[in-house]
Parts: C-alpha cells; structure tokens; sequence
C-alpha cells in the first residue's frame, strides 16, 4: 500500500497547489478529497501533513517574487534607508510593506494560537465546508455585482498605496477564513480588499505575499504541536506532498494573475456554490460524512 500512499499524496500535493491560490478554499478540499482518498498513516501526522504541504506553495511565491518580497540589496533600490553605507542595502519600501503584512496576520495569528486544536475538533468537518463555500460564493457574487453597477473603480492598484488600515481589514478578513474552513483564505481577503476599492491584481498579490508568514507560522505552530515521531515514509510522504504543490503552484500564480487582468471572479463564486451543494448532496446520500 507505500505505492499507492505516495500516489495520494501526490494528488493531495497537487490539490493544495491548485486550490491555495484560487479562492475556493484549499482546506475545504482537502477535507473533500479525505473523504474520498486515505493515506495509511496516523490521524495526528494527516493533519501534519496537510499544513506542512503548504510550504511547497509558499516557496512558490518566494520563487516568483522574490525581488518584490526580499527586502535587502543596493540594486534597483528606489527607496534607500541613507544613500551611503549600509543604509543603501535596506529597502525600506519593501521593509515597510512586510509591517503591514504583519499587521494584517494579528488577528488569525491570536485567534489560531488560541483555538487552533478547537476549531479543528468542531469545525472541520464537510457540513461547515459546505456552507461557507456556499456563503462566500455568493457574497463573491453580490460584491462584483454592486462593483460593477455603480461603477466603483479602485482607488489602489499598488501594493506601496496599502495603508496600515487597510492592511488591518484585510486581516479581519482573513480571520473569517481562519475559523470557518471553507471560505477560503484567499477568497476572504479578496473580497475584503475589494469593498475597500482595492484592485482584483494588486489583492490577489498582497493575498500571496500575506500567505508566506501565515502558512510558516501555521506550519510551526503544528510541527511544534505534534508529539509523535515520524518515519521514512512519512518523511517522503511529505516530500512528494510539498514538491507537487510547489510545481503546480507556479503555473497556478501566473495563470491567476493573468486572468484577473480581465475577469471578474464569478466564474470562482459559481463553482464554489456548485460544489458547495454537491457537498451538502453527498452528506445528505451517505456518500461522504460517514
């Protein structure tokens, strides 16, 4: 069964590579996919297995960001600390848009230190999954709607002209997608980046870069929180997990960030409201839940 362990890790890597970035919940789907697909390991390392993955999408981001995100070097430095010496190596542009970042992660930051091992007892499970991807899509649905008939047009299309404010909503935000799995952390955001006029690009971008410190501290956070040991096999278990999303999550971004230059995201809500009540369908025949 190794054989076949390692091919389900490869499509829960693949998964997470493809739905961490879109907003219809990574975590919803991968509670979903557990329905359907078990890998032979202990309850405690899954749940290790499925934060520790995201690290392979995270090195994306870095990969595909890097000189947005690294906040050192002289070189195409616009925004120098001091024009001389060691200050010329500082970008505080970049410095200061990783505060704002760490603004934005306070509240899923407290809310995940606090009720981490609570929320995963209570509330992961395909009923909670199935409502918020159903919620949200509408609420996705209702927002491009008012977007689009008072012809609200963004005001900030730069990651430079997020505010510490801003910053701060957007992590109100992400503290819905914290507690209700299914709603999406990306989405989330998103649609909170939306209602205070921010464009669908640059959101998307601030989402990626704020993912990078969410998904670190959340990986820690459980490595440190797991007591048991772990094997070879588990070891390449997540290896195979990490690499798939890593890859996938590459042509993901890029796509993304293509699409959004000319679409809205209703084709997103319209899919996560679709699933939301095969969901709800599948629960209700026996199919998943049992």
């Amino acid at each position: 069964m190794v054989i076949w362990d390692y091919i389900v890790a490869l499509i829960f890597g693949i998964v997470e590579g493809i739905t961490e970035w879109l907003p219809i919940s990574s975590t919803g789907h991968m509670i979903l996919l557990n329905e359907f697909l078990k890998i032979n390991v202990s309850e405690d390392f899954f749940g290790l297995y499925l934060v520790v993955i995201q690290l392979g999408a995270i090195c994306a981001v870095i990969l595909l960001f890097w000189k947005e995100l690294w906040p050192f070097g002289a070189k195409n430095n616009a925004h120098p600390l001091s024009k001389q010496g060691a200050g010329r190596y500082i970008k505080t542009d970049i410095f200061q848009m990783w505060f704002k970042i760490l603004v934005a992660c306070i509240p899923a930051a407290i809310v995940g230190i606090v009720l981490d091992d609570w929320l995963d007892e209570h509330l992961y499970n395909y009923v909670v999954v199935a409502i918020s991807l159903i919620i949200f899509g509408i609420i996705f649905i209702v927002t491009e709607s008012v977007l689009k008939k008072n012809k609200i047009r963004p005001e900030i299309t730069k990651i430079e002209q997020i505010t510490y404010k801003h910053a701060f909503i957007i992590g109100v935000f992400q503290l819905i997608a914290a507690i209700f799995p299914g709603t999406s952390r990306s989405g989330t955001t998103i649609v909170g980046s939306l209602m205070i006029k921010i464009s669908r690009s640059c959101a998307a971008k601030f989402t990626f870069f704020l993912a990078v410190p969410v998904m670190l501290g959340a990986s820690l956070l459980k490595i440190l929180k797991y007591d048991g040991s772990i094997n070879g096999t588990e070891i390449v278990l997540l290896l195979i997990g990490m690499v798939s999303a890593f890859i996938v999550s590459l042509f993901v971004i890029k796509a993304l960030m293509s699409y959004i230059r000319k679409h809205n995201f209703n084709v997103f809500a319209f899919y996560r409201i679709v699933l939301g009540l095969m969901v709800l369908i599948f629960g209700l025949t026996g199919i998943i839940g049992k």
